[in-house]
């Protein structure tokens, strides 16, 4: 069997099983087990295939049919023009967390300084190692309760070489004094320039939550109680105390959040700007604090 033939009955086998991106899925998981590069495989349309080869391209489609998403399949996501290793104890980076680094970089705009920055449930590392990136004079301590996660984030610390400018805890981000510690001891003082989180925000009983994001993604950073609002106000409460002046704080949440975080931000009376920023379809993305210097 021809490479074009796999590719194409791929693709209508997965439009055949409601995938929402056919053709794509096919690209990856075809690419990944061939070895190719996605372009390749147009390249070398007339290609015939080992039996070797197409058992495991079966494999692989397969596991996607039975709802695993592509990138626990393949081992990685791509994020904000760098790719992050990631397996089932990381969630898989979503485009609209791009938005944590849009704003960022749009609140300090020049790289050379050097910040003190906090990722609170980094998982697989993508926020605050994405900014060790854009600011190569910045040092970051990075948190998760999960020791697996943390291990996938040290490896894309090194693969993207910045390994030596951060520090990974494994511990409750809602364990403020142990965190703190941690985060003193590394960076040599307590002041946080940039607080950065994609925490769990998710009703567990969210009607809308798709059913393999609920099968296949880890349920500890997904889900969090008071209607998916107890973590970010808690850890928004906590460590907004030690934001430099000046400083900002940057938490993804749910498209529904909007209000009932905007209303807490502004409760705790420590920020001169409180905003709510909306990703690409209009919903309610991220919650944005300022304090000025």
């Amino acid at each position: 069997m021809k490479l074009k033939e796999v590719l194409d009955k791929t693709t209508a086998f997965f439009r055949e099983k409601k995938i929402d991106t056919p053709r794509l899925d096919a690209e990856l998981l075809l690419s990944h087990g061939l070895k190719l590069d996605r372009i390749q495989l147009y390249l070398k349309f007339d290609q015939p295939l080992s039996d070797a080869e197409l058992a495991t391209c079966r494999e692989l489609v397969r596991r996607r049919s039975q709802g695993e998403p592509v990138a626990y399949i393949v081992g990685y996501k791509d994020f904000f023009g760098e790719r992050f290793e990631v397996n089932s104890h990381t969630l898989i980076p979503r485009p609209e967390t791009e938005h944590l680094i849009e704003e960022a970089m749009k609140w300090e705009k020049d790289s050379e300084k050097p910040l003190h920055i906090l990722d609170l449930g980094c998982g697989s590392g993508c926020v605050g190692l994405t900014l060790l990136k854009k600011f190569p004079h910045a040092r970051l301590v990075t948190v998760d309760i999960s020791a697996e996660a943390l291990e996938v984030a040290k490896r894309n610390a090194e693969s993207l070489g910045v390994r030596e400018r951060v520090f990974f805890v494994n511990e409750d981000a809602g364990n403020f004094q142990n965190v703190m510690a941690s985060y003193q001891e590394f960076m040599g003082q307590e002041k946080i320039d940039i607080l950065v989180s994609n925490p769990p925000y998710i009703a567990e009983e969210d009607p809308l939550v798709d059913k393999d994001v609920r099968k296949f993604e880890p349920h500890t950073a997904l889900f969090a109680a008071d209607s998916g609002l107890a973590l970010l106000k808690q850890w928004s409460s906590s460590y907004s105390e030690k934001l430099s002046r000046p400083g900002l704080l940057l938490m993804e949440m749910g498209m529904s959040q909007g209000a009932a975080m905007l209303g807490h931000l502004e409760k705790l009376g420590k920020f001169n700007e409180v905003r709510v920023i909306k990703d690409l379809s209009g919903h309610d993305r991220v919650l944005r604090g300022v304090i000025n210097g």
